[in-house]
């Protein structure tokens, strides 16, 4: 274990949004996804010594945005995700526990089942309202001048 910890920090990150923007879950989503997946393929990266704590800290600062993201575009339409507002925090703690320890595949084996834990409560949270976002994905409100 390394003498310092690292801790995974949530930047603020201000995003002035359209309204089309706001209510467009389907590309919320899919950012979303996407972050979850970048952060699994730097921590893969970080276990071998090819991505820093930095890295890692900020494609969780990431999620956090798209998760943000993805909240305000469900509220939008009315659908709620309050059982899963809890991610962020749950996925921070493995984090935090993974990089305050060197990096190795070792240790990435150790953490990262829980990271995985973590992010399939979220994609499931998704998948349970599909059809609900299905629906106001079709329909994104569309700004008028």
């Amino acid at each position: 274990m390394t003498a310092s910890r690292t801790t995974v920090t949530q930047r603020p990150i201000i995003t002035i949004c359209t309204q089309a923007e706001q209510g467009d879950v389907p590309n919320s989503v899919r950012s979303l996804l996407l972050s979850m997946k970048h952060l699994q393929a730097l921590l893969k990266k970080w276990s071998f010594g090819h991505a820093t704590d930095n890295q890692v800290s900020d494609a969780y600062v990431q999620i956090g945005h798209d998760f943000n993201t993805t909240v305000r575009a469900f509220a939008y339409h009315s659908i709620d995700l309050s059982d899963i507002h809890s991610i962020p925090g749950e996925l921070r703690v493995p984090l935090e526990q993974c990089l305050g320890e060197d990096p190795s595949p070792e240790t990435l084996e150790l953490y990262m089942p829980e990271v995985r834990r973590v992010l399939y409560k979220l994609l499931k949270g998704l998948q349970a309202r599909r059809d609900q976002w299905k629906t106001a994905g079709s329909q994104v409100p569309y700004e008028t001048h």
